[in-house]
């Protein structure tokens, strides 16, 4: 099988890592291309991953679409050389168009339910899209429902081991107090009249009394939150998660991550997805959307989190009970595709056994 993957967004390459090397295993052969933002080139050297670009983001009226026109003609070309039998994206128009410009299959994954535009350019065009199970929406017969979330497809125990010697490059030990932050830009198409954290230097010098505060951001700093950035490479990031006492931030993949990995999250944002809301029930992440008391309530909460002695003990208890509720979402990637059209068939007729559980 030859598989086309589009990698739209950094977080992309952390989703598909594992179900490449695993389908390269299996003697099928990939083609990635990826969009040029923030540290998707960086992620894919650093996990050797061969790659065209294909695009960036553009600016000036009209640029999501402008781009998305521009990536879709790149990939109808890439892909037609290739021979590509099987187009993958995460909610990306520009797979989605291609596959079907090309008459191949398309396959989309989503967990994002307030994509609304992204949503309405894609889905007709593709030919199955696959969501986590909690995703709070009903797509129809397209829709293929997993157990599991994005996240769980990379930090399942089997497919990520911490390494604590990331912790030396900050002067950190294991044991240390200390606080991840993340901000993230707010300048996609659904993120319009939505926020997060909006004082950030407030909400860092209070967490600062509790310990050391590193920042991810997406966007630019303060001057005065400039010494907190981690500077490290980015494929080390969910080391340092899983070392954190406590997450605390506006970006929605961090916070799930974090959860995943069992260190608890605050998460402040007026958009949340269905399976932050399922991660709620494992009390490993907690949801502040309210715009006018959300950043201050977080704050509260994660005062009051730092404050136990058994935040982490009672965190990796937690992680144990989501993490057999769940499944190796790699597995289940690289099963579906593989069986593919039978696949489908078989969890349309039965979604409850449509994949055998693994156990962390």
């Amino acid at each position: 099988m030859r598989i086309l993957i589009d990698m739209g967004h950094p977080g992309h390459v952390h989703l598909f890592k594992n179900f490449i090397w695993e389908m390269e295993k299996q003697g099928h052969e990939i083609k990635v291309t990826a969009r040029d933002k923030e540290v998707t080139e960086n992620l894919l050297d650093a996990y050797q991953i061969p790659y065209e670009l294909v695009g960036k983001p553009l600016s000036g009226k009209f640029s999501l679409l402008r781009e998305w026109v521009k990536r879709t003609y790149t990939i109808v070309k890439i892909g037609k050389k290739f021979e590509a039998d099987v187009y993958i994206g995460v909610l990306n128009p520009a797979t989605a168009f291609s596959a079907w410009i090309n008459r191949k299959v398309s396959l989309t994954f989503t967990d994002t339910e307030h994509a609304k535009f992204a949503k309405r350019v894609t889905f007709p065009f593709t030919d199955i899209i696959l969501t986590p199970s909690c995703y709070s929406g009903e797509i129809g017969e397209k829709q293929i429902r997993y157990n599991g979330y994005h996240e769980i497809a990379y930090l399942y125990p089997n497919r990520f081991t911490p390494n604590p010697t990331t912790l030396n490059e900050l002067g950190l030990t294991e044991g240390d107090t200390f606080i991840i932050v993340r901000f993230i830009s707010w300048n996609a198409s659904h993120d319009v009249g939505q926020h997060g954290i909006r004082d950030k230097v407030g909400l860092v010098k209070a967490l600062e009394e509790f310990g050391r505060v590193l920042i991810t951001s997406e966007g630019a700093l303060p001057d005065e939150l400039q010494p907190y950035r981690i500077r490290i490479s980015p494929d080390k990031l969910h080391d340092l998660l899983y070392y954190a006492t406590l997450y605390v931030g506006d970006g929605g993949t961090t916070a799930s991550e974090s959860a995943v990995l069992g260190t608890p999250a605050v998460f402040i944002s007026t958009l949340y997805c269905g399976y932050q809301c399922d991660e709620e029930k494992y009390q490993l992440l907690h949801l502040f959307s309210d715009p006018e008391c959300g950043v201050s309530e977080g704050l509260k909460k994660a005062i009051d989190l730092l404050n136990d002695p058994h935040l982490k003990e009672n965190a990796y208890v937690n992680r144990k009970k989501l993490l057999e509720d769940k499944i190796d979402v790699t597995q289940f990637m690289v099963w579906f595709i593989e069986n593919y059209p039978n696949s489908y068939h078989q969890i349309k007729a039965d979604p409850a056994n449509h994949y055998p559980p693994v156990t962390p």
